[in-house]
């Protein structure tokens, strides 16, 4: 169980009481026989991955996140997933992997989460039943030195969609930046940059490298003590490119709740499926936060702002 500990002040990190264990999890869900969508909207889904999705209404699927276990050993609260070889991974993989395209809209995109290991084990498994768009890598600052090789410092996305008709909303995913050279014209007057109090900026499109995320960490008032939580502000990127408000969202991997957090706040709908009860139990708590705090970091005003910078005044 995810028992609270003794925090540091300015400590924020989110914790489960025995009371909130009991209330939150009252309001999962399981699902047994064929479902609606409108059953299991915006649901938090205490189950197997494989066993919800064989559930789930055809087509109705507008986004699909995926962040699943790297080909790693890694505990999730008490729950262990074991390193396999490539062969193996790939074979489990597929399993769930194939079943999900039964839920995607022909419009749906996809982006699935891994590390430079995993990432080169499912690229083909990913070509073969989606069309590929790109690969998204983002800096992950924390991570452990090595003495005999390079720090892991970065993970990667693949961009992925089923046909040809997809969104992509580029104008809701710039980039306010530092200017560094801010060059005026004839008049004097900025060029593609604006002047603030707080400093230089320049709105610049969004590519695929990613060096403005924070990972979740003690003060953040989004952290947790889920093992490879994402960032907030890495999801909303995703979404808001992907998807339109009223859109449906599935994560079958949810951990804490960020891919459903940040569907409500961005006011899309969600459904996240989850095997461990206490991580439910996190998005549930979470996503009750949320109702009063749609705020994300790093997104302001309409726009993503670069690590360690503030909107102008």
């Amino acid at each position: 169980m995810l028992s609270p500990k003794l925090k540091a002040p300015r400590n924020r990190t989110l914790t489960l009481s025995p009371d909130d264990l009991h209330t939150y999890g009252a309001r999962l869900r399981q699902v047994s026989a064929p479902t609606s969508l409108d059953d299991i909207l915006d649901s938090t889904v205490h189950q197997e991955c494989q066993t919800a999705i064989a559930h789930l209404p055809a087509t109705c699927i507008d986004l699909l996140i995926l962040d699943p276990p790297y080909n790693l050993r890694k505990d999730f609260n008490g729950r262990l997933f074991q390193q396999r070889s490539p062969d193996d991974y790939l074979t489990w993989f597929e399993d769930w992997l194939v079943p999900l395209k039964r839920l995607l809209k022909v419009t749906a995109s996809i982006y699935i989460c891994a590390d430079w290991q995993s990432s080169a084990i499912v690229y083909p498994l990913l070509a073969k039943h989606f069309t590929i768009r790109n690969r998204i890598t983002w800096e992950r600052e924390k991570g452990r030195g090595a003495k005999t090789n390079w720090k892991n410092a970065s993970e990667d996305i693949w961009f992925c969609t089923v046909s040809d008709h997809y969104t992509f909303n580029v104008e809701a995913v710039k980039l306010r930046r530092r200017v560094i050279a801010p060059y005026r014209d004839r008049q004097g007057s900025p060029k593609d940059w604006q002047d603030s109090r707080q400093g230089r900026f320049r709105l610049t499109h969004p590519s695929n490298l990613w060096t403005d995320i924070s990972v979740p960490f003690w003060s953040m008032p989004e952290n947790t003590d889920h093992p490879t939580q994402k960032p907030e502000k890495l999801i909303a990127k995703l979404m808001l490119a992907s998807s339109q408000a009223g859109d449906v969202v599935l994560d079958p991997f949810l951990g804490s709740g960020t891919t459903s957090v940040v569907a409500k706040k961005l006011e899309r709908h969600y459904i996240g499926i989850e095997a461990n009860r206490e991580y439910c139990c996190l998005a549930e708590k979470r996503l009750t936060l949320a109702a009063g705090d749609r705020r994300i970091q790093g997104y302001t005003d309409g726009y993503f702002w670069e690590r360690n910078s503030s909107p102008p005044a």
